[in-house]
Formats: C-alpha cells, sequence, structure tokens
C-alpha cells in the first residue's frame, strides 16, 4: 500500500501543478481582455441603463400601462443596443485603419469584438429597468420604484467598474453615475407627465 501511494503521489502532484498553471493562465488571459475591453463594456452598459431607464420613466410618468413599457422598452433596448455596436464598429474601424496609415496602431481589440462587446454589454445592463416588470407582475404598484432603484444600484455599480481606468474614488465615481442617472429618470418622468396632461 505505501509503494503505491510513493507511485501515485508525484502523478498527483504533477496533474495539480499542470491544473494551477492552466487556471492561472486562463485567469490572467480573462484580465487582459476585461481591460483591453472595458471602455466598450462600460459605454454599452452606461447607455443601455440609462436609455432604458428613460424609457421606462418616460412611460411611468404619462401614465401608460406595463405592457407598454415592456413592448417598447425592448423595442428600444434592441434598436439602441444594434445602433450602439454598428457605431462602435465603424468608429474603431475607421480609427484603426488611420492609424495603420500613420503606422500607429498599438491596439490588439478588434472592431468586430468591441461591437459584440458593447452590444451585449448594452443589452445586458439595459435590461435591468424591466426585469421587475417581468418578474413581479404588471400591476404592483411599487414596480416602479424598484426599477429606479435597481437602475441606480446598477448605474453606482458600473460607475464604480469605470475607476478600473480612471484610478479614481470607487465611491465618488459611483455616485456621480447613479445621480447622472437618476437625472435622466427624473426628466424623462417629467417630460412624460407634461405630454400626458396635454391629452
Amino acid at each position: 500500500m505505501f509503494s503505491i501511494h510513493t507511485k501515485t503521489r508525484p502523478r498527483f502532484l504533477f496533474l495539480s501543478r499542470e491544473l494551477t498553471y492552466a487556471l492561472g493562465a486562463l485567469v490572467l488571459r480573462a484580465k487582459y481582455y476585461a481591460k483591453l475591453y472595458i471602455k466598450d463594456i462600460i459605454y454599452g452598459a452606461n447607455d443601455g441603463i440609462i436609455s432604458t431607464f428613460a424609457v421606462v420613466a418616460s412611460i411611468e410618468g404619462a401614465q401608460l400601462s406595463s405592457f407598454a413599457i415592456l413592448i417598447v422598452g425592448f423595442a428600444s433596448l434592441c434598436a439602441d443596443g444594434a445602433s450602439m455596436a454598428t457605431s462602435s464598429y465603424l468608429a474603431y474601424k475607421s480609427d484603426k485603419e488611420v492609424r495603420s496609415l500613420d503606422n500607429y496602431d498599438e491596439s490588439d481589440a478588434k472592431p468586430f469584438l468591441e461591437a459584440l462587446v458593447t452590444f451585449f454589454s448594452f443589452i445586458t445592463a439595459g435590461s435591468v429597468p424591466l426585469i421587475p416588470y417581468i418578474l413581479l407582475g404588471h400591476e404592483n404598484p411599487k414596480i416602479y420604484m424598484i426599477s429606479a432603484l435597481s437602475a441606480i444600484t446598477t448605474l453606482f455599480l458600473i460607475g464604480g467598474l469605470r475607476t478600473r481606468i480612471t484610478q479614481k474614488n470607487f465611491i465618488v465615481a459611483g455616485l456621480e453615475m447613479g445621480l447622472l442617472g437618476s437625472l435622466a429618470g427624473a426628466i424623462a418622468y417629467t417630460v412624460g407627465l407634461f405630454v400626458a396632461s396635454l391629452r
């Protein structure tokens, strides 16, 4: 029994070491790509959640149905996400072409991947204000408040994530983005109220 243990142990240690190296390499690669595309992640997520939250707030202000919020919200989410992804692709592609002409292309990022990251970040974060309307039912009286709090909390986290680039304070950056999102929502809600008053 002792001899079996001594023979299998080196093999076990070898496999453990290989697995550790593989996981370490995977983590480093994930960090590399996260850093490479973090601008697109933040850009897409920030725009997605603010624009969708503004749509939700304006429809709530106009006192339309929750069903209208879901229809318009998801339609706006998909259309704006596709528009942002297209704009991102064309902008980065043009930038890389200009830099390559000047022999100054130092970026490893790919325009198509940047567009894809922007699109999925936009769709993922932009879905946050709509999720309460799906999960909690259309007639819940607190649904808008829950949606607003979800959106503002997510904006706070996105703002904090931005400090990975800016190296600023997480709390300050989070509060800044949360307040800007709240302002956008308040303006949209007021516009909705005004439009409703014209009927």
